[in-house]
């Protein structure tokens, strides 16, 4: 077995340990619930306007994009449910994570790393803090919540973004677009897509936590923790959704 092999298991047996311990910790008083707070706040709403933007330019890029083929077809009016089901059931959920992976775990790791790399958390476990608990619980349970939030939200952004990009070469009411939408939109459609989002909010606050408490000493080691929290929660974000499909085929 190559040193990099091992070093791939060793990661992902200490990934696991460390997430065995989220569990355990979660429900053990004392709460830190201002904390919770604060960082659901960091995580959900300064993430709004970039997960606004960016499920508004995929509602509109899918729109823009697929019209001319439906058209040939004769199609069009399928374009609304069509739009609809891609952004739901894929598109935003994935996009959304992705983003959140570069946006907030690489912020988490450097975060924690750099307290970790100037001694904070030693400090808070002489002062008889529980680190873990105020540092990666919080984060990892807010980013559980808000990764869901910010995904329902880029639906509706990206909806109402489809709406602009059918306006664009065409003439339909907003009451007419939704209907269209809602007419194509099964419950099957949006739980297995709702499920996956909570899984990608662990793993995106699991992995960038992990880093940050497990980075080398040196200031080198705070930015390598932060690029290789993207690219772990990246990877896994995709590994997690290949089987949210496969089970999704198999149940629904």
């Amino acid at each position: 077995m190559t040193p990099d092999t091992k070093n791939i298991f060793s990661d992902a047996g200490n990934i696991t340990k460390f997430a065995l311990r989220f569990f355990i910790e979660l429900f053990k008083p004392p709460y830190e619930i201002k904390e919770f707070i604060r960082q659901c706040f960091r995580t959900g709403y300064k993430s709004l306007p970039l997960v606004a933007i960016t499920g508004f330019i995929m509602g509109l890029v899918l729109t823009l994009q697929s019209r001319p083929t439906l058209a040939g077809f004769g199609a069009e009016s399928w374009l609304p449910g069509m739009v609809a089901l891609s952004l739901i059931r894929e598109i935003a959920p994935v996009i959304t994570a992705l983003i959140c992976a570069g946006n907030i775990a690489s912020g988490i790791a450097a975060e924690l790393g750099s307290m970790k790399v100037t001694e904070q958390i030693d400090a808070m476990e002489v002062s008889a803090i529980n680190p873990y608990k105020y540092l990666a619980v919080t984060r990892i349970l807010a980013t559980t919540l808000m990764i869901p939030i910010l995904v329902f939200f880029a639906d509706l952004v990206g909806v109402f973004g489809g709406y602009v990009g059918m306006n664009i070469h065409s003439d339909i009411s907003f009451m007419r677009y939704v209907d269209k939408v809602f007419e194509s939109l099964d419950f099957v459609d949006i739980l297995p897509a709702t499920i996956k989002t909570f899984f990608f909010g662990f793993v995106i606050g699991l992995i960038g936590c992990y880093k940050g408490f497990t980075a080398a000493n040196g200031t080198e080691s705070v930015g390598k923790a932060a690029n290789s929290a993207v690219v772990s929660a990246s990877l896994t974000i995709f590994i997690i959704d290949m089987l949210a499909v496969q089970i999704t085929d198999l149940f629904f």
